[in-house]
């Protein structure tokens, strides 16, 4: 697993490197999207508004809203939406909340908006008739005109009190006095309990529920819409694809640094070059729709790569590649055939090993204890299935290879393969990509001048 702390440079590269990829699964996101909305036609929502006249607590409006959503409304609002919808299809659609002032919020979702419309506004006209059904008003008659008869009484009975107040003694005696007093104490009585009884009463206050106007016709669709859906695919397959290649590289067990490369292959490290980028191919590499398709994707390139550092120049590069072949001269007891192990796939190592032999068939000055330098053959190796020609003529392999490409197993099945066929691994050498610098017009002297090198390309080396 890699321990590098995944930074805003590295989200940009892999933008960058998986543009195309990233915007292929954006685009099937979509249509995801699109197909979940074919699946779940739109809906429409709109709500009708109830008045609740008097006096309420808040546990009671909380009451009357579950009551607007019971099964006992809705199955009447079905009954008479008529037989093509059922009460337990619409207890699904029908929802209601305590607003403030009093009201009621009973919302409807249907189909189509006239569809909403209807169903918001039955179901507020039916749960203002099984309200005023509990409340009493459609109740026994007798039982309903009880209160009416009652208050009549109290208004004679009042009339009555002030007709015999005015009868009285009309002198200033104590007992005229007190008299007219308990009358009218009695007709205060009389009035304030008729108070009462209107505020104790719900049939008077409570059950007066109003419908405040049809419900409005919804002009769009309820969340969630298909713009919103296909919107929501497209950005959830982005951020999957994103989230996807930072997990993939931060698991990655793929060898960095060079001591690692050097333990998993069990020898020493000769050297790092570095070999100059170029630029990607027009065509993909391979034959068939699957090379095709990676090339178009931008499979077929690594993208968690650090990006190239500049190159030191051609004459620095020539040295670094000396310097790592002069290692590998001292590391042979003699002068003999070496296979060049070259990891399948690996475009900077293949370059790098053709460097190297170039600079063995072009090397003028061995050293003097040697007769020549040692012959150079590149072979290339499955990592999946490695497979290292037989010891022949060769007196041991040297393995070219870049960082951050490979894993230590894979690593060790090279250096096994290597020890099944005979051949000792004499040493590793690590492979990087260079920017190359601006090729010079040709009036331009160069900066520093090198031997040529007839080379496959140019190699650079890094630090040595």
């Amino acid at each position: 697993m890699s321990d590098d702390t995944i930074r805003l440079v590295t989200i940009g590269r892999m933008l960058r490197r998986r543009w195309r990829l990233l915007a292929v699964l954006t685009v099937v996101g979509a249509l995801v999207g699109y197909g979940t909305s074919l699946v779940f036609p739109p809906r429409y929502t709109t709500s009708a508004s109830v008045l609740l006249p008097g006096q309420w607590e808040e546990r009671e409006l909380l009451t009357q809203a579950e009551i607007a959503a019971s099964s006992a409304v809705v199955d009447r609002a079905a009954a008479a939406l008529g037989p093509e919808v059922s009460g337990t299809e619409l207890r699904d659609r029908v929802s209601a909340k305590a607003a403030d002032g009093n009201i009621i919020k009973i919302s409807g979702t249907a189909d189509t908006p006239e569809g909403a419309q209807r169903l918001s506004d039955q179901v507020a006209q039916q749960f203002v008739a099984f309200a005023s059904r509990l409340a009493g008003d459609t109740t026994d008659p007798e039982a309903a005109a009880g209160p009416e008869t009652l208050r009549k009484l109290v208004v004679q009975t009042g009339r009555r009190i002030t007709d015999m107040a005015e009868a009285a003694d009309p002198g200033q005696t104590v007992e005229s006095v007190q008299g007219r007093t308990e009358l009218e104490k009695l007709r205060t009585a009389l009035q304030e309990a008729m108070k009462k009884l209107d505020q104790a009463d719900p049939a008077a206050n409570k059950a007066n529920m109003v419908v405040m106007g049809p419900a409005a016709r919804p002009t769009g669709e309820s969340a969630p819409t298909r713009t919103q859906l296909i919107a929501a695919g497209a950005l959830l397959f982005f951020l999957s694809a994103v989230i996807g290649h930072l997990a993939a590289a931060r698991v990655s067990r793929r060898l960095r640094t060079e001591p690692e490369i050097a333990a998993a292959l069990g020898s020493m490290l000769l050297g790092t070059v570095d070999v100059p980028g170029e630029r990607p191919a027009h065509r993909p590499e391979g034959r068939g729709p699957r090379a095709w398709i990676r090339w178009l994707l931008g499979l077929d390139t690594r993208w968690d790569v650090p990006a190239p550092q500049p190159s030191g120049g051609e004459a620095g590069r020539q040295i670094r590649y000396r310097r790592v072949f002069a290692r590998l001269r001292d590391q042979l007891p003699a002068p003999g055939r070496l296979l060049v192990v070259v990891p399948d796939g690996d475009e900077i190592a293949r370059r790098a090993a053709g460097q190297l032999v170039a600079e063995a068939e072009s090397d003028p000055t061995p050293s003097s204890s040697r007769r020549g330098n040692p012959v150079l053959r590149v072979v290339g190796v499955s990592v999946s299935r490695p497979l290292v020609p037989d010891r022949g003529t060769e007196s041991g392999a040297l393995v070219v290879l870049s960082a951050g490409s490979w894993t230590a197993g894979e690593l060790a099945g090279i250096a096994g393969a290597c020890a099944d066929a005979g051949h000792e691994v004499v040493g590793i050498v690590v492979a990087g990509p260079v920017r190359a610098r601006p090729t010079r017009s040709p009036g331009q002297p160069p900066d520093e001048a090198a031997p040529a090198l007839a080379a496959r390309g140019h190699a650079t080396g890094g630090s040595v």
